[in-house]
This record gives C-alpha cells, sequence and structure tokens, in this order.
C-alpha cells in the first residue's frame, strides 16, 4: 500500500530533516510511528503525501510514484494534519461539501457518509456554525470526517487523537479498525504511546531524523515491558 524507499528530506542551510528512511505498509496495517519532538515525524508525514518534495529516494502509495502521479495517488489516500487548519469563514456543512466536491463525491454518496459520521462523532447540529466558533475538538472531529468521506485507501495522520475527548477518541479507534478491515492501511504518528501498543500491529521509531527500528508490534518491543519503556531507552540512548 505505501512503500517508502531511502528517503531524505533536509531543510536548507541545516540538518533538519530526514535521512535514509525505508518503510513498507501493508494492506490492514495499522502502523504508528513515534519518536520525540523534533525527530522528523511530520516531516516524513508531509513529503509521503506530497506536500513537502523531498531531496532523494521514492513514496509509491497503492503501486503508484507520488512524483509522477500526484494526483491519482491524492484520490487515494486523506492526511490529517497535526493542527486542524480549515476554512473558519465556511459552516461545517460547506467545509464538508467543498472536500467532498474537491474528490467528486456524487450526492448521494456524500449526504449519506456526512450523515452516519457527524452523528457518530456528535457534531451534527453544529454543522450549520461556522466553524470559527468550533472548538479546538470540534475542528479536530470536522478534519477528521473530511478525510474519511472518500473512503481512502490509506490514512495518514499526524497526532491525531490531540484534542479528541475520550469518546471521541474510542470512535476514531473503531473507525481506524473498520477501514483496515476494508483492505485499506494506517500510518499515523503520535504521542499516546500505550494506545499505540494496544492498537497497532506495527510500529517505527525515528530519532533525530533516523530510522531507528521497526515491524511488527510485538518483534519490535521483545522483552521490554511496553512499547513506553522500549521508547523512553531509545531516545536516551
Amino acid at each position: 500500500m505505501l512503500v517508502i524507499q531511502h528517503l531524505e528530506k533536509h531543510y536548507q542551510g541545516t540538518t533538519k530533516g530526514i535521512t535514509d528512511i525505508s518503510l513498507h505498509i501493508e494492506k490492514g496495517d495499522i502502523y504508528a510511528f513515534i519518536g520525540h519532538n523534533g525527530a522528523g515525524k511530520t516531516t516524513l508525514l508531509k513529503a509521503i503525501t506530497g506536500i513537502h518534495s523531498f531531496d532523494k529516494g521514492e513514496v509509491l502509495i497503492d503501486g503508484l510514484d507520488i512524483q509522477k502521479n500526484p494526483l491519482e495517488v491524492k484520490k487515494r489516500i486523506a492526511y490529517v494534519p497535526d493542527n486542524p487548519d480549515v476554512y473558519e469563514f465556511m459552516t461545517g456543512i460547506q467545509y464538508l461539501n467543498f472536500i467532498a466536491d474537491v474528490f467528486m463525491i456524487s450526492a448521494a454518496d456524500r449526504e449519506q457518509r456526512i450523515k452516519d459520521y457527524a452523528d457518530r462523532f456528535e457534531i451534527t447540529s453544529s454543522l450549520g456554525d461556522l466553524i470559527s466558533s468550533y472548538s479546538h475538538g470540534m475542528k479536530q472531529k470536522l478534519v477528521l470526517i473530511s478525510a474519511l468521506l472518500h473512503d481512502p485507501k490509506l490514512l495518514i495522520m499526524d497526532e491525531p487523537f490531540v484534542g479528541l475527548d475520550p469518546k471521541a477518541t474510542f470512535l476514531l479507534k473503531e473507525i481506524m479498525a473498520e477501514l483496515t478491515k476494508r483492505g485499506g492501511a494506517i500510518f499515523f504518528s503520535t504521542h499516546v504511546l500505550d494506545v499505540a501498543e494496544k492498537l497497532c500491529n506495527k510500529v517505527a521509531i525515528i530519532k533525530e531524523g533516523h530510522l531507528i527500528t521497526s515491524g511488527l508490534m510485538s518483534e519490535v518491543i521483545k522483552d521490554q515491558s511496553s512499547l513506553e519503556t522500549l521508547f523512553m531507552e531509545t531516545v536516551n540512548e
């Protein structure tokens, strides 16, 4: 589903960025990407979604090269950033319809999907309100719904649980499981290590732009008591 091969991205005039990252996210995977602040997580996520260019390497999504086929790739993926930046002059329903227009979702499909997800995230009654009146958590829910509208094959998220209340967090985990059962895949960064350990079948740890370890969650943790213990030992080395 997602193949990252020897990816490198460095910001001009600095050593900040990512170096020689290779990962393989397969259909059915819920893949956690963890690292300390500034380790390069967001840089990688923006590179594989086409937001950032990169210096070296290759990114294939559903067999398509992100650099050679950017539009076709973006039809198959959804990206949820770490900060829910949305058009605040719109109402919630206007924003969702705008996103549905971008992905050319039919009237019947968008109506049903918006209703289903808005009801589940409990924001139906607020869809007629201006987004500028939304709390951070409501904006996060709106962005998540907009990402799910076109039923992406690959969902890429940067700290998706930040700002969500416990009920919405539980719901998002349910939706993630549903997407992978349909043959999709999820790759997301998170600092919530206990959730990652319970939810994900695979994990990658990055430190100072370099991949430290990756693979099946059980094999990466091995003899450690938890993912948190492994992570703390890794970042303190």
